[in-house]
């Protein structure tokens, strides 16, 4: 099916000219203007990037008149990055509304074909890996990683957390109800509410198919009822949950908005807090002793702030977003200075699927470099799953992720999310029409592109 998939996009010429042949699935050789090494920051120009059974074989300055045999793409006009990589999406549910019931009214055939729209429009906007921290619907995430890597829909690479570790009507709870509703299990697969029940949880959820574990420390500014401030778990749980899932060779990332929570989750030994609106400074000097990463969604709060008001998001909720909103921005500026290890995740499903690049800028905007950003994106993100070896640049050995845009994003970062072309694993993915742009457009803060 895959190799179909690559035969249709070479037929169609759905993104740049291409030179025709009948490859193996993953086998081309990439003509590329400009390649960035993100490791390094510098740019090569006019390079030949030889792509064999999906992976990079050799990136070599180009020369003409070479043998054909190999399909050939022409990008030689174009800015090539690796692979963009977002660690906090929701690929599998529908995204937010303004009815807090809006998951209890779905059902599991709809959500399927939802997951699949929202990792194909992922995957055409050149994020080829993302990191899915969690769904409603137990699972859904497990079903959509397994149908993308059997060939059946187009998507990134998805590494997926199963179900949310969550206390009862906590964080990762359907809240907010009208009396009476009844929350079907297949909804609650990871509330737990003691050591013990932590410990049950992540090993069931993990035997359900799970990458990860992702634990709800804190509340959160999208579940009603709950304070993004208030600590939800005891450091002891969440040990508990990091240990259960060192036993089974994984890691933990925890959702954790306030000071305290935060402070718990990395002494605990997490391997990335998810969001950290309200960090102090105590926390950030953990966190930097910890090693541990910080994947802060920087752009949302803009983005809640005027569409959640205009389709008439709940008070409560907006209200928790403007409290969050300036202090998790200091707090990330205040985490680069200080060398916290920092990835890129948007919280995407909270605003457009496919919109994950407009928070390139604002990660500028508040304290990295451009290159640093793409970084956050790409090797640093690849660092945070423990893939380097295999994913993050473009590097000989690697897998052929390539993003292809028409400026210098060292220079626009903002150009990233106006995607000319995109390679997964070697095949060519077929683009819409029209070339990528955002759908959304975004609040950029005054002075972006600045440090």
């Amino acid at each position: 099916m895959k190799m179909f998939a690559t035969l249709a996009c070479l037929l169609i010429a759905c993104t740049q000219p291409m030179a025709s042949a009948a490859p193996a699935a993953g086998n081309l050789i990439v003509r590329a203007g400009h390649v960035l090494d993100v490791e390094t920051g510098k740019v090569l120009v006019d390079q030949d990037i030889r792509i064999e059974d999906g992976r990079i074989r050799s990136i070599a300055p180009h020369a003409a008149g070479q043998p054909g045999g190999t399909p050939r793409l022409d990008w030689s006009t174009l800015y090539v990055v690796p692979g963009l990589m977002d660690m906090h999406t929701h690929l599998a549910d529908e995204g937010q509304t303004a009815d807090p019931a809006a998951p209890l009214h779905s059902t599991p055939a709809r959500d399927a074909f939802i997951g699949a729209n929202n990792a194909r429009v992922t995957l055409q906007a050149g994020f080829t890996t993302v990191r899915d921290v969690g769904v409603y619907r137990g699972f859904a995430d497990v079903a959509l990683r397994d149908a993308i890597n059997a060939g059946r829909v187009p998507g990134p690479r998805m590494f997926v957390a199963g179900a949310y570790i969550t206390i009862t009507h906590g964080g990762g709870e359907i809240t907010g109800l009208k009396p009476g509703t009844v929350v079907p299990e297949e909804f609650r697969r990871g509330v737990a509410n003691s050591e013990a029940e932590v410990r049950q949880k992540v090993n069931a959820v993990l035997d359900g198919g799970a990458d990860f574990i992702k634990v709800i420390a804190t509340g959160a500014v999208l579940t009603a009822g709950t304070e993004p401030g208030q600590s939800e778990y005891t450091e002891a749980e969440i040990r508990a949950a990091v240990e259960e899932a060192a036993k089974r060779g994984t890691f933990v990332a925890a959702h954790a908005h306030g000071a305290e929570g935060i402070k718990r989750a990395v002494r605990a030994g997490v391997r990335s807090i998810e969001h950290g609106s309200l960090i102090d400074d105590e926390g950030i000097a953990l966190m930097k002793e910890h090693g541990t990463w910080l994947d802060a969604d920087i752009y949302n709060g803009d983005y809640i702030d005027t569409v959640g008001r205009q389709q008439g998001w709940s008070a409560e909720i907006l209200r928790k977003n403007t409290e969050t909103t300036e202090a998790q921005r200091e707090g990330f500026r205040k985490a680069v200075k200080a060398g916290v290890r920092i990835s890129f995740g948007t919280d995407a499903g909270v605003y457009p699927y496919g919109d994950d690049a407009l928070q390139f800028p604002y990660m500028v905007r508040y304290g990295l470099t451009p290159l640093q950003s793409i970084q956050s994106a790409t090797i640093d993100s690849a660092r945070l799953l423990g893939k380097e070896k295999d994913l993050g640049s473009i590097t000989v050995g690697k897998r052929a992720d390539l993003v292809a845009v028409a400026c210098d994003p060292l220079k626009d970062v903002a150009c990233l999310s106006r995607v000319r072309g995109v390679i997964k694993d070697g095949e060519p993915v077929c683009l819409d029409d029209a070339p990528r742009e955002s759908t959304h457009a975004p609040v950029v803060p005054a002075q972006a592109g600045t440090q």
